[in-house]
């Protein structure tokens, strides 16, 4: 365990140094040279240090600098977005070197979910070069409410895996480790360690699409809940309650979710494409004067406000962070959100719109299996 440690620690000083000397990595981690001799000697050997050139001399011999080897390893994530399955192979750097993407079939089925996960891991290994033994392991992030330790979802009626061992059923399928998580968790932590999130302190990323979703991180770690349900902010009681039995999609969602907006929206106008933002498309038919057009924005940024209040009544967040269908919004759409809010809340946080877009998922899942597995593999060399 104590040699596990120090080579974690010398791992995290070339990381956040870069090129260094052995004699730089004693005196940083303060450990003896002797001692740091051997453990860099056995990790050149294992590929995760490599040799790359001599430095400055300070009064002695030019010192060999030593520099982590982002490619000893990768790293794969996927990231189930409604009917799309995206996919990327990373180093561990989090640089991609390959990816793809398809389409599922409609409605969800596990079976050709895992036919897909596993064609596509395929499609990556061939396209990067790298052996399937040198892959660190995948982060999957999937709709519903993911319990990580047992690698079972607990509800997720849109896909059929409720109470399923979908972790192990992925590592049977991938033969690779394997960690499932709710997609918009992941898309949070990815924004967090990437996007406009980086520093902040408490942040809340409200994702609308098919439903309505939220990853909240708090002081640099995803806020889970007891049951691993936090952020399920698309059962808000937010918009008319049918009264029905709770089936899968929450009031807040079946109101104001991608899906009802655009359902909404067909009722009222011609010409619509559902294959393109139906916010972007609303915003320009209001822009041409279309009343109603202009009435269904408002009402859906209304309500949106009254979703952001909730959470910030709540969670107090230094930042929210708006995707999904959110970052189509025009800059005067975030300005009349925001004035909304502030009109609602006694203290006003931060409000930009997400900057990685689709890769905030996989941003999150390839920091997933770097921080579950790495250690792992670390105490295996």
């Amino acid at each position: 365990m104590l040699k596990w440690i120090n080579k974690a620690e010398i791992l995290s000083q070339l990381k956040e140094h870069g090129q260094i000397s052995r004699a730089e990595l004693s005196k940083r981690t303060k450990l003896s040279r002797p001692c740091v001799s051997s453990l860099v000697e056995e990790m050149i050997e294992a590929g995760l240090i490599c040799e790359v050139g001599i430095g400055h001399s300070t009064g002695g011999r030019r010192p060999i600098l030593l520099e982590c080897n982002y490619q000893a390893y990768a790293i794969v994530g996927a990231i189930f977005d409604g009917s799309l399955l995206q996919m990327a192979l990373t180093d561990l750097r989090g640089e991609v070197l390959a990816d793809c993407e398809t389409r599922l079939l409609s409605p969800f089925n596990g079976d050709e979910a895992l036919q897909k996960l596993a064609a596509g891991l395929q499609i990556l290994i061939e396209k990067s070069g790298y052996p399937r033994q040198r892959l660190l392991g995948i982060g999957v992030g999937l709709p519903g409410i993911t319990q990580r330790r047992e690698g079972t979802i607990s509800f997720s009626p849109s896909t059929g895996w409720t109470g399923l061992p979908v972790k192990q059923e992925i590592e049977r399928k991938l033969g690779i480790p394997a960690l499932i998580d709710n997609d918009v968790n992941l898309m949070a932590l990815g924004e967090y360690v990437e996007g406009v999130g980086t520093g902040s302190a408490t942040m809340v990323y409200l994702y609308v699409g098919t439903g309505i979703g939220s990853g909240i991180m708090i002081d640099g770690q995803l806020y889970r809940g007891g049951s691993e349900a936090a952020g399920e902010v698309g059962f808000m009681m937010i918009g008319p309650n049918s009264g029905n039995k709770l089936t899968g999609a929450g009031v807040f969602e079946q109101n104001y979710s991608t899906a009802a907006i655009l359902a909404r929206a067909k009722g009222l106008l011609s010409g619509l494409d559902e294959g393109s933002s139906i916010i972007q498309q609303l915003i320009a038919y209001a822009n041409q004067g279309n009343t109603a057009a202009k009435q269904l924005l408002d009402d859906t940024y209304r309500h949106w406000a009254y979703g952001l209040a909730n959470i910030v009544s709540v969670l107090n967040p230094d930042l929210l962070v708006l995707s999904g269908e959110m970052i189509h919004i025009d800059d005067k759409g975030v300005k009349q959100i925001s004035e909304l809010l502030e009109q609602s809340i006694p203290v006003m946080p931060r409000v930009k719109k997400a900057a990685l877009g689709n890769r905030a998922g996989m941003v999150g899942a390839v920091h997933s299996v770097l921080e579950a597995f790495f250690s792992a593999k670390l105490m295996k060399e």
